[in-house]
């Protein structure tokens, strides 16, 4: 067994046994830190397979923009315990499990042999080619792809934001059409006089 193999098996065991902890830890900041543990092997297997970009791109916005954002939210928050026990969320979870599953099995088996992709042209790296690739023949999925998550960033925005008694908020608008008058005051106070005395 060569060093890139056991690097592979290596990663593929810490990247299954991390999964499983995510969803069985029962601390959520246990489970976030198991998470980050798995994008950094799934990096690691992403770099082995010649994919360097995708390997970057797991570690600078997975690990160090989401899963950082995970754990900031859990530490943050008052999250509590997860309701429910173990038994009574098996049947969703065995659900999701199989639906998991019979995808796998049909990409694997249904979906016929793999292609032998075509050797790049000398000079150019395949972040350049996925470049090329995603901003031509892709360019209307990427794009609504972006839509898309700047519509979950605003449902998300409106979900989380709550109306709360007694906490003085900005007025925009009010700000912007209110006059000069409404401003500034102007005061004379007598000589040797504060302000405040003069407004007394």
């Amino acid at each position: 067994m060569t060093a890139p193999d056991l690097f592979f098996w290596l990663c593929a065991a810490v990247l299954m046994m991390s999964s499983v902890f995510v969803v069985s830890a029962r601390s959520l900041v246990h489970a976030v830190f198991f998470l980050i543990l798995a994008f950094l092997n799934a990096a690691g297997l992403f770099i082995l397979l010649g994919a360097e970009f995708l390997g970057m791109m797991m570690l600078i916005v997975y690990v160090g923009a989401v899963a950082v954002l995970f754990l900031f939210v859990v530490m943050t928050l008052d999250t509590g315990q997860p309701g429910g026990t173990l038994r009574a969320r098996l049947p969703a979870a065995l659900a999701a499990g199989a639906i998991l599953l019979l995808e796998l099995a049909f990409v694997a088996f249904a979906g016929g042999p793999a292609e032998t992709p075509e050797p790049l042209p000398g000079g150019v790296s395949n972040t350049r080619a996925l470049g090329r690739l995603i901003y031509t023949d892709y360019a209307a999925l990427f794009e609504l792809a972006g839509a898309i998550l700047l519509v979950a960033m605003i449902g998300a925005i409106v979900l989380a934001h709550r109306y709360r008694p007694g906490v003085r908020r900005q007025d925009p608008v009010r700000q912007f059409v209110r006059h000069q008058g409404e401003s500034i005051r102007l005061e004379d106070p007598a000589v040797g006089a504060g302000v405040s005395e003069q407004g007394r």
